[in-house]
C-alpha cells in the first residue's frame, strides 16, 4: 500500500509502526495522543507546519 496524505495517523501507525520515527523526526511528537489517531496525515501536517508532500515522499521511501 502506498501512503498518501489522506491516511489517518492511527491507520498509518497500525500498518507501518516503523514509520513512527520518520513522523517524530518531522516534528510530530503527539503520536500517542488519542485525537491524533483520527487525524489524516494532511491535517496533522497543517497543525504542525510540516510540508505534507515532502513527508509523504519520505514515508514512501
Amino acid at each position: 500500500m502506498k501512503i498518501d496524505k489522506n491516511i489517518k495517523i492511527g491507520d498509518l501507525l497500525n500498518e507501518y509502526p516503523e514509520k513512527a520515527e520518520i513522523l517524530l523526526n518531522a516534528g510530530m511528537h503527539c503520536l500517542g495522543c488519542p485525537a491524533s489517531q483520527e487525524e489524516t496525515l494532511e491535517e496533522a501536517c497543517m497543525v504542525h507546519g510540516i510540508d505534507v508532500e515532502e513527508l509523504v515522499e519520505n514515508l514512501n521511501k
